[in-house]
């Protein structure tokens, strides 16, 4: 069993939604701005292996993440092994989980297909000395240590809706008016998407009283092919419909490839949502979108697997703690109800790091975007 090292745990425990801060200078352990003390790495990350667990393999999103986290994994002298599955089920990601264990990882990095499913298995790995954090979709507080998301429910469900808006403005609806919308995503069970859409319905009861949502969410299971007959089953269902959002990265451009097969166009029906750059830049171009969002994928991976390496190495963390990242920058832990009301904390490597910005993607700026 790897020898655990003390760390300094700061004295005042600021929450605070900017969580990282890139900087490219690594090493300087000096006081966050914000009051909270960097802490001091006691042991080094080197010669640590991590497994690296998307939702499936294929997607442009988690590719991308795994870009980012080889590409730091390198400089940090990590080893990333990259372990998924071509679908996203939760029996395949718990065959993949055996086979990190089997393969005697100090670490897993995962982005979870079910909030609750994988718990057990997390657990086992847990219990036999590997450490577990979660990226993009997480697991109970108790089945990981810490989770790296992209942002709270309230961020991204309102930035959702925004950028929903916001392109209906712009083909000429009034927003302020009846607007027929529905949402389209992976599944209710995936915990993220799910809380998105929670906060985004609250968001439209509060500023847009009049919207009407036709339906129920449709999910498409994160399966391309499904995602385009679910889009079509859409438009098919509600042509009249003005707004969908998708708030999953199979969805959108399954949705945005369902309307290019009906003959649609962003002036006919205002489609956005969540998704890479490189994923819908040819939806871009053909004028079926004109905005989506998203945030810097590669660094949340990276991320992922540094604090998996961070805690295997036998460093500890407390909510408040902020850890220098090499080439990323200073980020802070902050409590798991941040994420979940109510959820709880342990007093030790426990907890969320917080991505501190999203990206808007337009026909201005996604050159910008190599991912």
């Amino acid at each position: 069993m790897k020898k655990l090292f003390a760390v300094l745990l700061v004295l005042v425990m600021i929450l605070s939604l900017s969580a990282c801060s890139k900087d490219e200078t690594a090493g300087d352990n000096t006081s966050a701005d914000n009051g909270q003390q960097v802490v001091e790495t006691a042991g080094s990350i080197e010669g640590m292996t991590v497994a690296f667990i998307p939702k499936l393999t294929g997607n442009s999103f988690f590719e991308a993440a795994n870009d980012g986290a080889q590409k730091y994994a390198e400089q940090w002298g990590i080893e990333v092994k990259y372990m998924g599955s071509a679908t996203a089920s939760v029996t395949d990601q718990l065959e993949v989980i055996q086979q990190a264990i089997d393969a005697g990882v100090d670490a897993i990095a995962i982005s979870s297909v079910d909030a609750k499913a994988l718990d057990e298995k997390l657990k086992e790995a847990q219990d036999m000395g590997i450490v577990v954090t979660t990226w993009d979709s997480d697991v109970s507080e108790d089945a990981r240590s810490l989770m790296v998301s992209q942002g709270t429910p309230q961020i991204l469900g309102e930035m959702l809706v925004d950028m929903g808006a916001d392109a209906l403005t712009n083909r000429g609806v009034d927003v302020n008016g009846e607007v027929q919308y529905v949402w389209h995503y992976s599944q209710a069970a995936v915990a993220d998407q799910n809380s998105w859409y929670v906060a985004g319905e609250a968001y439209i009861k509060e500023k847009y009283p009049n919207w009407v949502a036709v339906a129920d969410p449709f999910y498409s299971e994160q399966d391309s092919q499904k995602s385009v007959s679910i889009g079509e089953s859409i438009l098919d269902a509600y042509p009249d419909i003005d707004l969908i959002i998708c708030n999953d990265s199979t969805a959108l451009p399954g949705q945005s490839q369902a309307a290019q097969n009906k003959g649609l166009t962003k002036d006919d029906i205002t489609i956005t949502g969540f998704c890479t750059p490189s994923g819908m830049t040819a939806y871009l171009e053909a004028g079926i979108v004109e905005q989506w969002g998203l945030w810097d994928c590669g660094i949340q991976g990276a991320l992922g697997c540094y604090f998996a390496a961070y805690l295997a190495a036998g460093n500890e963390v407390a909510a408040g703690d902020v850890i220098d990242v090499p080439g990323i920058g200073e980020c802070s832990i902050v409590t798991n109800d941040e994420l979940v009301p109510g959820a709880p904390t342990a007093a030790v490597n426990n907890g969320v790091v917080l991505l501190p910005e999203r990206v808007v993607f337009t026909a201005e700026n996604v050159g910008d975007y190599p991912f």
